[in-house]
């Protein structure tokens, strides 16, 4: 019988000698590396709870928006998918929609989602069977009759991944009960949240006057003044830092910074909490707190993430009927370099900055990212981001950038998932692709191999600790 390919231990990695003999004495170095999860998108009521997952497809489909957009493609429902909506009309029960998750896998035949998919059934359920239709229901039992065990508990599937630290991601108005229970439990450390403002310093957002309204309630601030808001957010970062937060996060459709006078910034809120505002203004507001979280930064020493890049929510029915971050976002065009412009001429030079640059533009590898972290101090590239962490994402990623950036300018890896089981298969991936990339380089003698398994090790591990102040 024909080894899955996923089991192949070769998989990823060179074809040819030399280097594929490199690549897994570099990969065996790395693969049993603790794992450092920074960023991400879990579900924290998982590890506060540490309840059992109710099912296959809740774990496996229903979180995971790359199947999902891919399903979708094909013309399958999201209600025959199971993805609860809006007015709780009623969905598939989980076993119906993961036949036909089962009967459609064939689609992703070339995709990361098979891959991690089928890392994750192996590596949590030791199922090598291709998912199809004859195997679905074998497939949903084995998965099923295991998550009534203990070891397949959320800090159960923490340990067996060597997850060392894995943040969640939290916007400002949230109240981190989740967090809270954690705290009492003493394990806020290991599993730690990130602030993320974005309903709060959104305008295109429809809730953003009344989200304004319940932060100044939330703070006791008066954010109808600029100072107030301000201090809002810096006494909403403090709070998150009691539960471990080491980072901020900014999802933006642009890249784009402002650093107007204190008049025209008080005027430009005025507008928004009228309601007056257009999609000028709402570009401008993003722009003007992506340089006043910069700000903020300097002081408190949060890292400051950008992931820039993303149109989101394209499909308006989609938005109405089941919410936001269900696949239908689609990559744009991002300008780094003058998007940054007001913000690095303001604080660029700050010893306590740091900014991770996320860009799903691949143009800006070489043009603008690798050259801007190669200069400024205060700008690390973050790894291949949403469409593109993938196996040949991430070798693009490394060709463009390592020769201008360097590799202690980039801030090792993100898993960046919902999809709990998927964390050690993409991190698998990134490593693999490391162990042959840096084996091409020892082939082709632009590397030692002492130096080699230094920087296997620092992607793989130190450099995400490093980027991201985790101690």
């Amino acid at each position: 019988m024909t080894q899955p390919a996923h089991l192949h231990p070769d998989r990823l990695f060179p074809s040819a000698e030399p280097a594929r003999g490199i690549a897994r004495e570099l990969y065996a170095e790395v693969a049993d590396l603790p794992l450092i999860c920074p960023h991400g998108h879990t579900d924290p009521s998982w590890f506060a709870e540490n309840g059992r997952f109710s099912n296959p497809a809740a774990l496996f489909l229903t979180p995971d928006h790359y199947v999902l957009r891919m399903l979708r493609s094909r013309g399958l429902s999201y209600d025959d998918l199971g993805v609860p909506r809006k007015d709780g009309k009623p969905v598939a029960e989980g076993r119906a929609a993961w036949r036909l998750l089962a009967a459609n896998y064939h689609l992703f035949a070339g995709t990361p989602s098979k891959t991690w998919v089928d890392h994750s059934l192996h590596w949590a359920f030791g199922i090598t069977d291709e998912l199809s239709p004859e195997t679905a229901d074998r497939i949903y039992d084995t998965i099923d009759a295991a998550l009534a065990t203990p070891e397949l508990l959320p800090h159960a599937i923490l340990d067996r991944a060597r997850v060392e630290v894995i943040a969640t991601t939290e916007f400002a108005l949230d109240p981190l009960v989740h967090h809270q229970k954690m705290e009492s439990a003493g394990t806020i450390g290991r599993v730690r949240t990130t602030y993320r403002p974005d309903d709060v310093t959104d305008p295109s957002r429809p809730a953003i006057v009344d989200n304004l309204k319940r932060f100044g309630e939330l703070t006791g601030e008066d954010i109808t003044r600029w100072e107030g808001l301000i201090n809002a957010h810096r006494k909403r970062r403090e709070y998150f830092r009691r539960f471990g937060a080491v980072a901020t996060d900014h999802g933006v459709p642009t890249a784009n910074t402002a650093d107007l006078p204190l008049v025209e910034k008080q005027a430009l809120l005025d507008r928004i909490l009228a309601g007056r505002h257009d999609a000028n203004d709402a570009e401008l507001f993003r722009a003007q707190m992506l340089t006043e979280m910069a700000l903020l930064s300097v002081d408190d020493g949060m890292v400051m993430q950008i992931h820039a890049g993303s149109r989101r929510n394209t499909d308006p029915l989609l938005f109405t009927e089941r919410g936001p971050d269900l696949g239908a976002d689609i990559p744009g065009t991002t300008d780094y370099v003058g998007g940054l412009k007001a913000l690095l001429s303001r604080c660029g030079n700050e010893p306590n900055l740091r900014i991770i640059m996320f860009v799903l533009d691949e143009t800006t590898y070489a043009r603008e990212l690798a050259p801007m972290a190669g200069y400024w101090p205060s700008l690390m590239i973050g790894p291949p981001w949403w469409f593109h962490d993938s196996p040949q994402g991430i070798r693009r990623y490394l060709d463009q950038v390592v020769e201008t950036a360097g590799f202690y300018n980039l801030a090792g890896f993100n898993d960046d998932t919902r999809a709990l089981l998927s964390i050690p298969a993409r991190h698998d991936v990134w490593r693999r692709e490391v162990a042959g990339f840096l084996a091409n380089w020892v082939a082709e003698h632009r590397l030692t191999r002492s130096s080699a398994s230094d920087i296997a090790r620092h992607l793989s591990y130190q450099a995400a600790k490093d980027a991201y102040r985790i101690s």
